[in-house]
């Protein structure tokens, strides 16, 4: 392993990419804080699982709401009224899922708490391989905003996005060689159904809803 660096912060939600991610921060950073964003999604348990997460990990972890997701109400994220297996009712070529702008807000504001901490770096764990058809989990859209970022507040600060280019599967692989998997399985939270009553060996879901689904195929992956 490579001399360990000065800081970072971790866009932390709770799941099992940004906890892989911390895994991943926590090996090569000397400091490691995480940000985690209430934006009034509809449940609370990834909020909850990311507070427990970090204090497992003993990495600070500061919460921060954000209410214009919730004022905007697009995204079966947010309206409990909407079918999450369905296409997004204002754009049908994303699914129902999908929080627009939501990553440009979560970036922007964690940039700007890095500024305020002196951090010098933002893990992400955006992804293009299974990235559920979200276009802002794109390589082109996260260096467009951290060039945005730095030229609008004179700062160097470096995104990092160790899973851009990772399946599942190689996630879940990652884990394993951070230190993390055991984490990751029992204590992440991934089901857009908030589902924490039933526990897969890829850990605990609906087993129905798509990123349960995605989740439960890297998994079989892995182990074959």
């Amino acid at each position: 392993m490579s001399e360990k660096k000065k800081s970072a912060l971790v866009v932390f939600s709770g799941g099992q990419d940004s906890t892989t991610c911390l895994g991943w921060a926590k090996n090569r950073y000397d400091f490691v804080e995480t940000i985690t964003f209430d934006y009034h999604q509809k449940h609370s348990v990834e909020i909850e699982q990311a507070k427990k997460i970090a204090k497992l990990m003993s990495v600070p972890n500061y919460v921060l709401e954000i209410n214009i997701f919730a004022q905007l109400n697009d995204s079966a994220l947010i309206d409990g009224s909407l079918d999450i297996n369905a296409r997004h009712k204002k754009r049908p070529h994303l699914p129902a899922s999908f929080v627009p702008n939501r990553n440009a807000v979560f970036f922007t504001t964690a940039h700007a708490y890095a500024q305020k901490a002196g951090l010098d770096h933002i893990i992400t764990g955006i992804n293009q391989t299974d990235y559920s058809g979200y276009p802002d989990c794109r390589m082109p859209f996260i260096k467009t905003l951290e060039k945005a970022l730095n030229l609008g507040s004179e700062s160097e600060i470096k995104f990092l996005y160790p899973l851009i280019h990772l399946s599942k599967a190689q996630t879940f692989k990652l884990a394993e060689e951070e230190g993390v998997l055991d984490i990751v399985i029992k204590e992440t939270h991934t089901c857009y159904n908030g589902d924490r009553n039933v526990f897969h060996p890829w850990g605990y879901g609906c087993d129905e809803c798509p990123a349960c689904k995605l989740r439960k195929k890297g998994w079989v992956e892995y182990k074959n």
